[in-house]
């Protein structure tokens, strides 16, 4: 998959994919091409590709001794700001205030293959990849970059990281160091960013490229409600099943740029990495800094063509891959039910009601600790309420085993409320700034998880409760964005204040990977879900420790259908925790079927957040058949191949996607509002099924593989005000799925 040819050209390759770089001739690197497979290559092929005889007008030489050359109109692999290049670097150095103008030769390379899976640190990982890292040298700084490539079989994902070190006698100063880089040839894209805010994350926004920058970042100390990592560069003129998509996502969870800058010429560079706007890293003598991974994705079939990338990547090279083998358990969460007024005897009746209706686990939200009658108290105080549970939390967990249950646990680590214990004795183990005033939200504070002090402390509080409960699953939130961001830990250290934000989240997966290797015997499936105020920090970053995310803290089915179009453009389907819950929504106010919520949420880990309690005996039953089915039909529910099957529309009123496996396929068909006299027969193109095999829609009719590709599946049947016995749906907030069997025999 890695070929070097001549100790020149760098070729990385697959059948999806083709990746090709080589040496200018001032021996640093420049991009050819990121594509379709371009099979063997030739020597005449490569000189081909690599000639770039000519000079743009209007240009600085990058040295009077190499004819012609200039990097303002080459392609480059990581490119430096200021040497002949004005277009944003991948790299910036200070020495003493004094600006570095870094000039990395090519001096070796190394292939490996195999990427083994750490917990220290988020980042792929595959037996199937091959690796190869470049090393280039700056003799003149005594500075050494390696920047690092994998490929793995059958994907067209190329991940990327690069890694100063500096090998001189002065201390430097990193104020920017991109994570990777790719330079194309055109800007005839539209930029694509999932985009939004609190309740209605990851929505889909696309706008044209033009000459310029065009950016999204983060600098809330998490990726964020707002923006998220994942952009796409696409064609135009891109459908579901066509055209070319170039993508990119960040393997973190902290602040983060994605952009790209078009030049004068229509060149488009994409960058990705951590924030320069917040980062400062010095480096002494023999000290390293690598950046957190990037990985770029290419497709040539369109978005669902993207999907089958980036869903096949996550699930095979970021999540745990035990959660392939293991069932999500179904969840009954008592937010909604509850709030904070409840005690053991009725979260005891909640978690009988569930298990009734076959429930799997009882997850116990905010409000079991300290003195937590409200969102203002006792964060950081992780000791249980004996008003709430005067035998104990294990006493509790215990009954909830009894039934058969798993047990979950809210946690919030990274806060501290101002009226505990910790606040008080630890006023340098908060986030702030040393002047009068400072910011309060959610009347909280952020901890600094940048002191490794503070984590073993968090981590200490935790571990005693896990133990002790036997706790299966944790919801892990964080309700607060960083503000005046100031650690005294790092003051007292002599480290620098610009870097608080990554040794902050260096301590977030520290906690992870503490919590998730102390249990090995007692907790061998400990599952963490990950939440911030719902989708908060919805990345790359938290899914290799959490393998899956409350995506939204509205739990409203209409307003997931747009959330989870937009997030599944870069993440599958079993990263996402799905509850069904009461109506009205308490996010909007809408009052949406029990049926259109349950066929929203099926897709995924399922769960339900309400009063079951309150709910009819008709409506137990309906949700005790449901999860009889969902049951049967989990795996493919959970990791199927997923497919949507109309187009992305922002005003869209129509959703319609499907998961399938070799032998079925479930299609999920859903209409916000009911519109008068619309549509008569509308079809659903359908994919991955045999052309000469038989399958039969819900238990009725029979149908070929092909006419259900080529012609269609017909769309439920709408009322429209004159066809009462035919109608399928009817009213606002409509679904209808169906279920597509193989049948034994074939045409």
């Amino acid at each position: 998959m890695i070929d070097v040819i001549d100790n020149k050209y760098f070729y990385l390759h697959n059948k999806e994919v083709a990746y090709l770089f080589d040496l200018l001739p001032n021996q640093q690197l420049e991009h050819l091409y990121y594509g379709e497979d371009l099979g063997k290559l030739s020597k005449n092929d490569l000189e081909y590709m690599s000639l770039h005889p000519n000079k743009a007008s209007g240009t600085v030489k990058f040295s009077k001794k190499i004819k012609n050359l200039t990097l303002a109109d080459r392609m480059q692999e990581f490119p430096t700001y200021g040497t002949s290049d004005f277009r944003e670097g991948a790299v910036s150095i200070e020495n003493e205030d004094a600006y570095l103008y870094p000039e990395f030769k090519y001096d070796h390379f190394e292939i490996t293959t195999g990427k083994r899976r750490s917990l220290d640190f988020p980042t792929s990982y595959g037996n199937d990849s091959e690796n190869l890292i470049v090393y280039l040298i700056d003799t003149e700084h005594q500075l050494e970059l390696q920047l690092s490539y994998s490929i793995f079989e059958n994907l067209s994902a190329i991940v990327r990281k690069a890694a100063i070190i500096n090998h001189g006698q002065q201390e430097i100063k990193l104020t920017n160091l991109q994570s990777t880089v790719l330079d194309l040839p055109n800007d005839s894209y539209d930029f694509l960013q999932l985009s939004g805010a609190w309740t209605k994350e990851r929505h889909i926004i696309r706008r044209p490229l033009t000459q310029g920058i065009t950016k999204i970042e983060s600098l809330r100390g998490a990726s964020s409600h707002q923006e998220n990592p994942f952009i796409a560069l696409v064609d135009k003129d891109v459908t579901n099943d066509g055209g070319n998509i170039y993508a990119s996502n960040l393997i973190y969870s902290g602040n983060f740029i994605s952009q790209i800058e078009v030049d004068e010429w229509g060149q488009s560079r994409l960058m990705t990495g951590i924030n320069p706007a917040t980062f400062t890293w010095r480096l002494s003598r023999n000290q390293v800094f690598s950046t957190p991974e990037a990985v770029l994705f290419y497709s040539k079939h369109g978005f669902n063509g993207l999907m089958k990338q980036t869903h096949n990547f996550v699930t095979k090279h970021i999540i745990d891959q035990k959660w392939q083998r293991r069932d999500r358990p179904i969840v009954i969460n008592n937010w909604e039910a509850t709030y904070f007024e409840f005690n053991e005897a009725k979260l005891l009746k909640l978690a009988k009601e569930a298990n009734k209706l076959g429930i799997e686990c009882f997850v116990l939200d905010d409000g079991w600790f300290g003195k937590r009658d409200s969102d203002n108290s006792s964060l950081g105080n992780w000791t249980v309420d004996k008003r709430k549970f005067p035998q104990g939390l294990d006493h509790f967990s215990a009954q909830v085993h009894k039934m058969g249950m798993k047990f979950g646990l809210w946690f919030e680590p990274e806060m501290v409320s101002p009226d505990t214990e910790l606040y008080n004795m630890h006023p340098d183990w908060i986030v702030r700034h040393p002047y009068n005033r400072f910011s309060v939200g959610r009347s909280q504070y952020v901890l600094d998880f940048a002191n490794p002090e503070v984590v073993d402390n968090i981590y200490r509080q935790m571990e005693k409760v896990i133990e002790t409960a036997q706790v299966d699953y944790i919801k892990w939130d964080m309700n607060r964005n960083i503000t005046e961001a100031y650690s005294p830990y790092l003051n007292k250290s002599g480290y620098s204040q610009g870097e608080f934000f990554h040794r902050y989240i260096q301590g977030v997966y520290k906690l992870y990977a503490k919590l998730l290797t102390s249990f090995p015997d007692l907790l061998p499936d400990l599952l963490i879900e990950g939440c911030a105020s719902g989708g908060g920090r919805f990345d790359l970053g938290i899914l290799y420790y959490s393998p899956q995310i409350w995506p939204s803290d509205d739990s409203d089915a209409a307003e997931r259908l747009d959330i989870m179009s937009g997030t599944l453009l870069a993440y599958p389907l079993s990263t996402f925790s799905n509850h069904v819950s009461a109506v009205p929504n308490d996010q909007v106010k809408r009052i949406t079927s029990l049926k259109f919520r349950q066929n929203v949420a099926c897709f995924g880990p399922l769960g339900y957040e309400l009063d079951l309690g309150k709910l009819s005996t008709e409506e137990k039953n309906q949700i005790k058949n449901w999860i009889r089915w969902y049951k049967e039909n989990r795996k493919l529910l959970v990791n199927g191949t997923f497919d949507q099957l109309l187009k992305f529309d922002p005003s869209q009123n129509t959703y319609a996607w499907s998961v399938s496996n070799s032998n079925k396929q479930i299609v999920g068909f859903y209409r916000k509002l009911a519109r008068p006299n619309e549509t008569l027969d509308q079809y659903l193109p359908l994919k991955h099924l045999n052309d000469q095999q038989k399958y039969q829609i819900n238990s009725d009719q029979m149908v070929s593989g092909r006419v259900l590709q080529k012609f269609g599946l017909r769309e439920p049947y709408q009322f429209n005000a004159s066809n009462p016995d035919t109608a399928q749906i009817s009213g606002d907030f409509q679904s209808y799925l169906y279920q597509i069997k193989t049948i034994d025999r074939k045409i």
